[in-house]
């Protein structure tokens, strides 16, 4: 497996470092591209000294150069947290489109697979649960969380083109919320946001009633699907998520339970656009990758929480 080569985009922010880090373990040679506007090589510190581990420091928007044999080119790269893409939209859209498009090239250059990392954020506040494969979404072209939801969805459209027009061999992942150590701790999304609070003893945010459902899957789940989807030959889109789904509220009470914080609750007005149920149905990734999560919340939770205390 030495000779194997895989190319990650944005392999130095929280899903890909993690990604990175397994394919290292598992004897792959390991090129990482980042332009460290999210991502941090914090993330890398334990590949700083593997010979099997490079890093360029690249916009991949701007143009994509590997030298040598690449087997795979799996494009990571996205401004994914609320917080990131409300402030950088432009550089959302463009790495969504333009660095989908230079990925792709990469791997039609190399004739290496090629995989991308979509999101459940493709279909949108959902008018159908759960979330199949076939579903279309149900997106906001023009709302402020377009640039992220849009992004993802041009590069989809992309990602097919390609493997119907050049007979690329490709795969398309559509993560649903993960969690883990790693994240940042005020990255926007609710997990390190309310674990970032209770640790303070501040007040957990919760927008809205708490009523909307999210469905969380730890890190060590995900990299196990996405290794399993790399390797397999499916080319529709898969989801990888836990499907087991839980409200804000509730996970805002078991985080509390498990540090031990005093806070208490706050309620602000819901984002616009933000969807009010999300849960994957993976019948697709439990049948042709034998994938399914094993990680409870809670235990995940109790791996994660760690990582955030000073």
């Amino acid at each position: 497996m030495g000779d194997k080569v895989v190319v990650i985009t944005g392999g130095a922010g929280f899903i890909g470092s993690h990604l990175c880090l397994r394919l290292v373990d598992s004897g792959y040679r390991v090129v990482c591209i980042d332009n460290l506007i999210t991502g941090s090589l914090d993330n890398l510190k334990p590949l700083s000294r593997n010979r099997k581990f490079g890093f360029i420091r690249r916009d991949v928007s701007k143009g994509i150069e590997v030298a040598g044999k690449v087997t795979y080119v799996l494009h990571c790269a996205s401004l994914a947290s609320p917080e990131d893409y409300l402030d950088y939209p432009i550089q959302t859209l463009k790495v969504g489109s333009l660095g989908t498009h230079n990925a792709l090239g990469l791997a039609k250059k190399k004739n290496a697979g090629f995989m991308l990392f979509s999101t459940s954020e493709v279909y949108g506040d959902p008018l159908v649960h759960p979330q199949k494969e076939e579903y279309w979404g149900n997106v906001n072209p023009v709302g402020i969380r377009s640039c992220y939801d849009e992004s993802k969805r041009f590069a989809e459209a992309l990602t097919m083109a390609y493997c119907r027009v050049h007979k690329l061999d490709t795969r398309i992942v559509r993560i649903f919320n993960t969690y883990g150590p790693g994240m940042r701790s005020r990255d926007g999304r609710v997990v390190p946001n309310f674990i970032s609070q209770a640790l303070a003893d501040e007040p957990l945010t919760v927008y809205g009633d708490g009523s909307q459902t999210r469905s969380f899957c730890y890190i060590d789940d995900l990299v196990e699907g996405l290794l399993r989807l790399m390797l397999s030959s499916v080319h529709e889109p898969v989801n990888l998520g836990n499907p087991r789904e839980f409200t804000v509220r509730q996970l805002a009470a078991i985080v509390l339970k498990i540090t031990g914080s005093k806070s208490r609750i706050i309620f602000k007005p819901l984002p616009q656009d933000d969807p009010r149920q999300r849960r994957p149905d993976i019948t697709r990734a439990r049948k042709f990758l034998k994938w399914e999560p094993v990680v409870s919340l809670e235990t995940g939770l109790k791996k994660t929480i760690p990582y955030f205390v000073k």
